[in-house]
């Protein structure tokens, strides 16, 4: 029992951006301070003119690859209160498989075991700086961070297809370079694939200058290519662009909804068979005053919903109800979780709850969790519960 409660309070300093646990803050610009030290001796090193110095250098070094060892550590011991719901077993190694758990082991593994990723271990490094901006916040409840992520995943596709297309036009514009200018450059353009390099760095518009065409008929060529490739390029700057103006509209429509509306959540799980399976949201009908805020699909992935989007089986819908009459008979109340609450460390499937009554969501370390049966209550979270008046 006295084991759990050290790994709870260590699990508690160790997660990023705490900013309610002084403790946590602190150990969060303790690990900055280590990461930036680490790349500031990786780089000294480097020069000759730090070699009187390369003791101390190497001492930085070894002191910040321990700590970052330690570090590596404390989260794979708990990391199994970072994803509850598998147990010890497979939350930590859910976690060493993880993204941010492979830039963990890597960033000091290559120090204690030599001749490992030598060359990559710098950029393994510096991929921790993501991390700190967990510390910089938009606002409380979305940061940049996700923003970026969130764009991507949501452009994937028509970036997928931009990238195909410039793929095709420059092994199209090197099998016709090389028709053009094979004979008069056998040794340059010697097969169909010689012109990749060259075709690469027209389409995006760098031009070394070290493979080009000499005959007309080339020169004539390269310069149509070079003028596509100035659109084709452009196409996924203009995706990503647009991407993340739908993005912050999106997250300002509903920030301004919540600040002139007295917004009340209510969730709506879609069984299979239910009449919106399949539909899109546009097409389902609502009350006037009842808006879809969010989808939870697939556990805990968050979608922002557009008239385009389709509703799937076991999808969580989060309607909110705008402008509500005081009659209508619902309330929101907040539950301030402190020490010695009976609902800490229980599920939500577990807690006591009246019967009219539903856990909506869970405010935590600056975030807003959407709850499901198997979330787990933990101290110092702020509860938003619905009930309906009996």
């Amino acid at each position: 029992m006295k084991s759990t409660g050290i790994r709870k309070r260590i699990f508690d300093i160790i997660q990023i951006g705490n900013k309610t646990d002084v403790v946590s803050v602190l150990f969060d610009y303790f690990i900055v301070f280590n990461i930036i030290a680490n790349i500031g001796a990786t780089v000294l090193e480097t020069f000759d003119e730090m070699a009187p110095y390369m003791g101390a250098i190497n001492v930085m070094i070894c002191l910040t690859s321990i700590i970052f060892c330690g570090e590596y550590i404390l989260r794979v011991w708990t990391a199994d209160l970072l994803y509850p719901a598998l147990g010890q077993v497979k939350g930590r190694l859910r976690f060493i498989l993880s993204f941010y758990g492979l830039i963990d082991l890597f960033s000091f593994l290559p120090y204690f075991v030599p001749g490992l990723l030598t060359s990559g271990v710098v950029a393994f490094r510096i991929l921790r700086v993501i991390r700190i901006f967990h510390l910089f916040r938009i606002n409380a409840q979305y940061d940049a961070f996700n923003v970026v992520l969130d764009v991507l995943n949501e452009k994937r596709q028509q970036l997928f297809s931009s990238i195909s297309l410039i793929m095709i036009m420059m092994l199209a514009s090197s099998l016709c370079m090389y028709n053009l200018e094979h004979e008069a450059q056998p040794e340059v353009f010697a097969n169909a694939f010689s012109g990749i390099w060259w075709s690469m760095s027209t389409l995006l518009t760098v031009g070394y200058g070290d493979i080009y065409p000499i005959t007309l008929a080339g020169k004539i060529m390269a310069i149509l290519i070079a003028f596509l490739g100035v659109g084709l390029v452009a196409i996924p700057t203009g995706i990503i662009s647009a991407g993340f103006v739908e993005q912050y509209t999106k997250i300002k429509s509903l920030s301004e909804v919540t600040y002139n509306n007295d917004l009340r959540f209510i969730m709506l799980t879609i069984e299979p068979g239910h009449p919106w399976e399949g539909a899109r949201i546009r097409d389902i009908s609502l009350p006037p005053e009842l808006i879809v805020v969010v989808i939870v699909r697939k556990g805990d992935q968050l979608l922002i919903p557009n008239g385009d989007t389709h509703v799937k089986p076991n999808d969580r819908l989060v309607l909110g109800a705008l402008e509500f009459a005081d009659d209508i008979g619902l309330q929101l109340k907040e539950i301030s979780i402190r020490k010695g609450n009976p609902w800490i460390d229980k599920r939500v499937s577990q807690l006591d709850l009246p019967e009219e009554s539903v856990l909506v969501s869970i405010f935590r370390d600056g975030h807003n969790i959407i709850p499901h049966g198997k979330t787990t209550i933990q101290k110092g979270d702020l509860v938003v519960v619905c009930e309906k008046d009996i």
